[in-house]
């Protein structure tokens, strides 16, 4: 019970650090250059020092500064690799990948189903944790209807909070509080 209210708190604010980060970034309509995406990257950074301040529950910070870890050390902020990845923030880092394959962005439109599950069975390993991409995986082939990508065909306004954040945010918190409970039942 506490382990999934420190996953809902820290799924609803992980991606809080991209209130620093200007709009021309976040809602820029193709690919970025390397130091826009720099500036992304700060995003992390940005995002656990002000959930530090948060003091009755000084954890939910974890999630935002390691969700872009990668499992084989490749991510960022600090190339954390494998189990030094924080649980939380692992995922965290599965639920925001599906959530950023599944949705429409300003550079691309949603991915199909099949492709996500590639995408999982591709990089397992490497950007996920494979025991968490295989527990993504069989929710993936549970959702023969891709009901779980539904939450953003509601209409959005383009701006930081409803693209970035608040549309994907409310996704990534009920998505990650249920993968949490699978994963736990799982193994």
């Amino acid at each position: 019970e506490e382990e999934q209210k420190r996953v809902y708190y820290s799924a609803l604010l992980h991606d809080i650090g991209k209130i620093g980060i200007p709009d021309t970034i976040i809602n820029k309509p193709a690919a970025l250059t390397a130091e826009e995406y720099d500036i992304v990257k700060t995003h992390p950074d940005i995002g656990s020092q002000i959930l530090k301040s948060i003091t009755s529950m000084k954890e939910i910070s974890v999630g935002a500064r390691w969700h872009h870890e990668h499992f084989d050390g490749s991510g960022y902020p600090d190339k954390l690799k494998g189990e030094n990845i924080p649980k939380i923030a692992r995922i965290i880092c599965v639920a925001d990948a599906y959530d950023a394959m599944t949705s429409n962005r300003s550079y691309r439109n949603y991915m199909a189903q099949a492709d996500v599950r590639k995408e999982f069975e591709e990089n397992k390993g490497s950007q996920f944790d494979s025991q968490m991409a295989e527990v993504m995986i069989k929710i993936i082939d549970s959702d023969t209807d891709y009901l779980f990508r539904n939450i953003h065909h509601l209409p959005t306004f383009q701006n930081k909070f409803t693209s970035g954040f608040f549309m994907s945010s409310y996704f990534k918190v009920d998505f990650s509080r249920n993968f949490f409970m699978k994963f736990n039942n799982s193994f």
